[in-house]
């Protein structure tokens, strides 16, 4: 049975480099990057938080590289800022592939989270929106079960308690 990963969090919480480390464990997987699928639409682009419709194309697009890769047999690994209502419905426009699909939502204090979002280079950089963003997960609803704190955790532990964590399985 294939597998998709969903690794969420605020902005400059770790997702990509986790994202990254964890489709490395798997023989035949794919890394699909969310802000890389936002950004393929280049003319009258909208940035998606203040844009439902583009958001919507956003989804659409990964819904179906996602089911591609599932039916060549290959487990898929989403980097991208999911909130619990976006992951429960990937899952469900997923369910004939009969995938498991885990939702995993990163998590650290808000200076380690600025100060991350610093080490990026300057263009890359999402300031305040970390914040907003992390004020949104906290009201969002999403179940402690989901949330890994990669605050004292290397790369590797916080990978190995996602592949072993059957408690992030939708």
């Amino acid at each position: 049975m294939n597998h998709v990963y969903i690794i969420s969090g605020p902005a400059g919480v770790g997702k990509s480099t986790t994202s990254k480390q964890l489709v490395q464990r798997f023989s035949n997987s794919a890394y699909i990057s969310g802000d890389y699928i936002s950004h393929l639409h280049v003319k009258g682009r909208q940035k998606p938080w203040e844009s439902k419709e583009e958001l919507s194309l956003i989804w659409t697009n990964l819904l179906a590289l996602t089911r591609n890769f599932l039916a060549q047999g290959i487990d898929v690994v989403i980097d991208y800022v999911t909130f619990p209502n976006e992951a429960l419905w990937l899952k469900e426009q997923l369910r004939e592939t009969l995938a498991n699909v885990s939702y995993v939502v990163l998590w650290t204090d808000r200076e380690t989270l600025l100060a991350r979002d610093q080490s990026r280079i300057p263009e890359h950089r999402m300031g305040e929106r970390c914040l907003i963003l992390m004020n949104e997960f906290l009201e969002s609803g999403v179940e402690k079960r989901h949330i890994v704190n990669n605050n004292s955790r290397s790369i590797e532990q916080v990978v190995e308690m996602i592949i072993s964590g059957e408690r992030y399985i939708m």
